[in-house]
């Protein structure tokens, strides 16, 4: 296990990193807490803990129902994170066809009815049902752990199907909506809907359950954040990297000194540089490599020591899809505009932020 940023890392699991947040464990707090003040015994602090982690084991099979199925259409995933409200499973994207969009989003909730539906046919073959008091707080059923188990799946299928971004039933009523109306206006339709409904558990959360407003919060947040990315993407779509690409900039050779990186970096705004042998690509250098390279081998070090392979693209390239390469692999922080096999060009990410902001100064004209 290992730390990374607010995260640790738990393991490996079918080709995915798999995280838990470090206020994840705030929640066994909380739901011992909760447990003590309803029963008033270890064992029903012990019954509340033990149902909390198998519920979330059935979180993180419900994020692997997504990411599998977006790796069947060739969709990675960068890992998967689990949160007090739940997990997040990191895709690369999500499909751009609204048929595979519906079902990379219903898998998820299907891992649960499936769990449900396994559960049920135990609990009746094995006569383990026990009756429900309509009166007991939700989940509160110490005498028996896989009806509540079963119960907890219905409720995360159900909550998950909330026609809300960043929940499921929001990504397949944007892709429903796609059909009539184009991805840009559905999301952005999807956006308002999901925001109404934030009001609304913000709202009842003040007259009842206060998690009901960090639900609101965490809906607000990704219904947002889906409008803006795709408002961005349709800013950029049909527009080529000639248009926004920076063309004054330095490259270094690879048997360069890194403190020749060094002096350029500190003497202009350029962190990251091709590496070119002669007229021709050979790699790239980004800062981080460079300072790894610094600490690894001190200044005498070489820049063919820390180069990494370069990702390319032609001049006619569409920046919409530059800009999702960029985001897709968190290591590519620069990509090589090639004209035939010249270098002509780079474009990172603040290079298409800024972009971005000079259409929207040329709009609000």
């Amino acid at each position: 296990m290992q730390w990374t940023g607010w995260s640790l890392k738990l393991g490996r699991v079918a080709g995915i990193d798999l995280f838990m947040h470090a206020t994840f464990p705030l929640l066994f707090i909380w739901v011992g807490l909760i447990y003590w003040l309803q029963t008033g015994t270890i064992a029903g602090v012990l019954f509340g803990l033990a149902f909390i982690a198998v519920l979330f084991l059935c979180v993180v099979l419900h994020e692997y129902g997504h990411a599998l199925t977006a790796r069947h259409y060739g969709i990675g995933t960068r890992y998967i994170t689990l949160l007090p409200i739940g997990g997040l499973a990191a895709l690369e994207r999500m499909p751009k066809d609204p048929r595979q969009e519906i079902i990379v989003a219903l898998m998820g909730p299907a891992v649960n009815v499936a769990i449900a539906a396994g559960l049920f046919v135990l609990l009746t073959l094995t006569g383990g049902w026990t009756a429900v008091d309509p009166e007991a707080p939700l989940m509160m059923m110490p005498g028996n752990f896989l009806q509540t188990v079963l119960f907890a799946n219905i409720f995360l299928a159900v909550f998950n199907m909330i026609p809300a971004f960043p929940m499921d039933g929001g990504r397949v009523l944007r892709a429903a909506l796609t059909f009539r109306m184009g991805r840009d206006p559905a999301t952005q339709l999807a956006a308002r809907i999901g925001q109404t409904l934030a009001l609304f558990f913000g709202i009842m959360g003040l007259f009842g359950n206060p998690f009901l407003i960090l639900i609101a919060v965490f809906i607000w947040i990704g219904a947002a954040a889906e409008a803006g990315a795709s408002e961005v993407e349709t800013r950029l779509q049909g527009r080529p990297v000639s248009r926004a690409m920076i063309t004054d900039f330095h490259t270094l050779p690879p048997g360069a000194p890194l403190s020749r990186a060094v002096d350029l970096t500190l003497s202009g705004t350029q962190k990251d540089f091709p590496v070119m042998d002669g007229h021709r690509l050979v790699g790239v250098v980004s800062q981080a490599a460079i300072l790894r390279g610094l600490r690894d081998h001190g200044l005498g070090g070489r820049i063919y020591d820390v180069m990494a392979e370069p990702v390319t693209a032609q001049t006619g390239a569409d920046l919409a899809e530059l800009m999702e390469a960029l985001q897709q692999d968190p290591a590519v922080r620069l990509i090589c505009i090639l004209h035939g096999q010249q270098l002509v060009g780079l474009v990172d990410m603040d290079n298409l932020s800024e972009f971005l902001r000079i259409q929207a100064a040329l709009r609000d004209r």
